[in-house]
């Protein structure tokens, strides 16, 4: 049936109206959208423009942070001018006490602990320990971390009570073994300061240090004099978080440093003769690489 003029017209004005409609919702639509946007940039910028008031404060954000440790964490040390712990007094206003000393191992940890008691007593918020690449370079064993001796102990499981032959373990608290010494000094930490946060912090990779013709030091792809490579000593510090249930930073997996590779050297004092202390570029990614782990710990 043919379309009538007067139907045509009336069709038309429709089509009209229907992409006018249209039109105008979509527009109301763009509107609206970008009215939300502004809402909530303007928010966002009231949030951060506020003194004292951001998106997101740190944790550890101008906490009291106390560093144990040997030459990488000692502040005399001239491998670099700025120290991992002194990036991290910048960018979060941390107020450091420094204990790491140059070639200490982890049987000193008692020592620097007894030193933060005796300065700041209790009024320390977390303590970072970075410690284990000087033990590696003098050959202390590894050790185990356990004696078990045959014993009776009572126990009633799905039963009566009553006494039953057990296995039973003790931590080898020993300044003769790798892990006797991370035992001990855990221990002693642990127990000089039960409610703060103590953090481990694994060794980083090592490469030639050749301070002079008595302390001239291979790098880590040669065993230490007990034939031991580094990893077990980096692997022991990992497992203690899980024994003494403390937090580990694997640094030496997440901050990249690998001085084995002569494209790494750049990071450290020097290329020809120290790959084991990073410089302040070095300093830096360690300090990148702590500060983003300790977002995710407590303090207490």
């Amino acid at each position: 049936m043919p379309v009538t003029p007067a139907a045509a017209s009336k069709n038309s004005r429709r089509n009209d109206e229907i992409f006018k409609y249209n039109y105008i919702m979509k527009k109301k639509v763009i509107l609206c959208l970008f009215a939300v946007t502004l809402v909530v940039m303007a928010c966002a910028l009231q949030l951060i423009q506020q003194p004292g008031q951001e998106l997101m404060q740190h944790p550890w954000q101008g906490k009291r942070v106390a560093y144990f440790g040997d030459s990488i964490t000692d502040p005399g040390n001239n491998g670099s001018k700025k120290k991992y712990w002194g990036f991290l007094q910048d960018w979060l206003q941390i107020e450091p006490y420094v204990y790491g000393v140059s070639g200490r191992q982890w049987d000193d940890i008692p020592r620097q602990t007894d030193k933060l008691k005796a300065e700041h007593g209790d009024n320390v918020d977390a303590i970072l320990i970075f410690m284990g690449t000087n033990d590696y370079n003098t050959g202390v064993p590894i050790g185990e971390w356990f004696t078990e001796r045959d014993e009776q102990v009572m126990a009633g499981i799905d039963e009566p009570k009553h006494l039953v032959d057990r296995k039973h373990r003790y931590a080898v608290m020993s300044d003769s073994t790798y892990r006797g010494r991370i035992n001990k000094a855990l221990d002693y930490v642990k127990r000089t300061y039960p409610t703060k946060q103590i953090v481990l912090l694994t060794p980083i990779h090592r490469a030639e240090f050749y301070a002079d013709e008595s302390n001239w030091q291979p790098r880590e792809d040669y065993t230490n004099k007990c034939g031991e490579y580094i990893d077990a000593y980096v692997q022991s510090v990992k497992e203690a978080g899980n024994l003494w249930a403390v937090p580990v930073i694997d640094l030496n997996a997440l901050c990249g440093l690998y001085p084995l590779m002569d494209e790494m050297a750049p990071y450290f004092k020097s290329a020809a003769d120290d790959r084991l202390h990073p410089n302040d570029e070095g300093h830096a990614r360690l300090a990148k690489t702590i500060m983003q782990q300790l977002i995710v710990l407590p303090i207490y």
